[in-house]
C-alpha cells in the first residue's frame, strides 16, 4: 500500500495535518512571496504581473490583484484573463481555486478552500482537508463576499457585497445575503 504525503493528501482534497514540515516550507515560501508582492504596487506594471505569476499557480494576460493580498500556498490559485482583485483579498488554497476570463472581485472577498471536521473529537485531531472552488467567467463578487469550501459559481453570475455564499451559483443569477439566496 502506498503511503502518502500530507502534501499529496491535501491537494487531493483528503484530511491532512497542516502542521507537516512540506506543508509548512510551501507555507513559508508563500509568505516570503507576499512579502514581496504586497508592497509592489509602486512598481511598474509589467513588474507586478511578473511577481504575480512568481507566486500562483497560472496568471492570465491582464489579470491584476491589488495588494495587499494573502493566500495560504499560492499555487492552487489559477486566473483567467484580465481577472480583477480588489484590496485585502483572501484566498485559502489547501485545493484549487479556479477564476475565468473577466471576473471581477471587490475589495475584502474571501475564498476558502479549507474545511474542518464538525465532530469536536475529530477537529481535535488537528485534521482539515480542502473542497475546491470554481468561479466562472465574467463574474462580479462585491466587497465583503465570502465564498465556502466546494462552492461553483456559473458564468455572469453576481454575488451581492457581504453576501456569504454557501452554495452553487447558477449562470447569470444575482444572489445576495446571509446565506446568499437568489433575488
Amino acid at each position: 500500500m502506498t503511503e502518502y504525503s500530507e502534501k499529496q493528501k491535501m491537494l487531493a482534497g483528503e484530511p491532512y495535518h497542516a502542521g507537516d514540515a512540506e506543508l509548512v516550507a510551501d507555507q513559508a515560501r508563500a509568505a516570503a512571496w507576499m512579502a514581496r508582492f504586497n508592497p509592489s504596487r509602486i512598481l511598474p506594471r509589467a513588474e507586478r504581473a511578473a511577481l504575480l505569476a512568481e507566486g500562483l499557480g497560472s496568471v492570465g494576460e491582464g489579470a491584476v490583484i491589488r495588494p495587499p493580498f494573502h493566500c495560504d500556498y499560492g499555487y492552487n490559485i489559477h486566473l483567467g484573463r484580465n481577472v480583477f482583485l480588489n484590496y485585502n483579498c483572501v484566498i485559502l488554497d489547501v485545493v484549487a481555486v479556479t477564476i475565468g476570463d473577466g471576473t471581477q472581485i471587490g475589495p475584502g472577498v474571501q475564498i476558502l478552500t479549507a474545511d474542518h471536521p464538525r465532530d469536536p473529537a475529530e477537529r481535535a485531531t488537528g485534521a482539515e482537508w480542502g473542497r475546491p472552488i470554481a468561479i466562472g467567467r465574467n463574474v462580479w463578487i462585491g466587497g465583503g463576499a465570502i465564498i465556502l469550501p466546494g462552492v461553483m459559481i456559473g458564468d455572469d453570475a453576481v454575488i451581492g457585497a457581504g453576501s456569504v455564499v454557501t452554495r452553487d451559483v447558477a449562470a447569470g443569477a444575482t444572489v445576495v445575503g446571509n446565506p446568499a439566496r437568489p433575488r
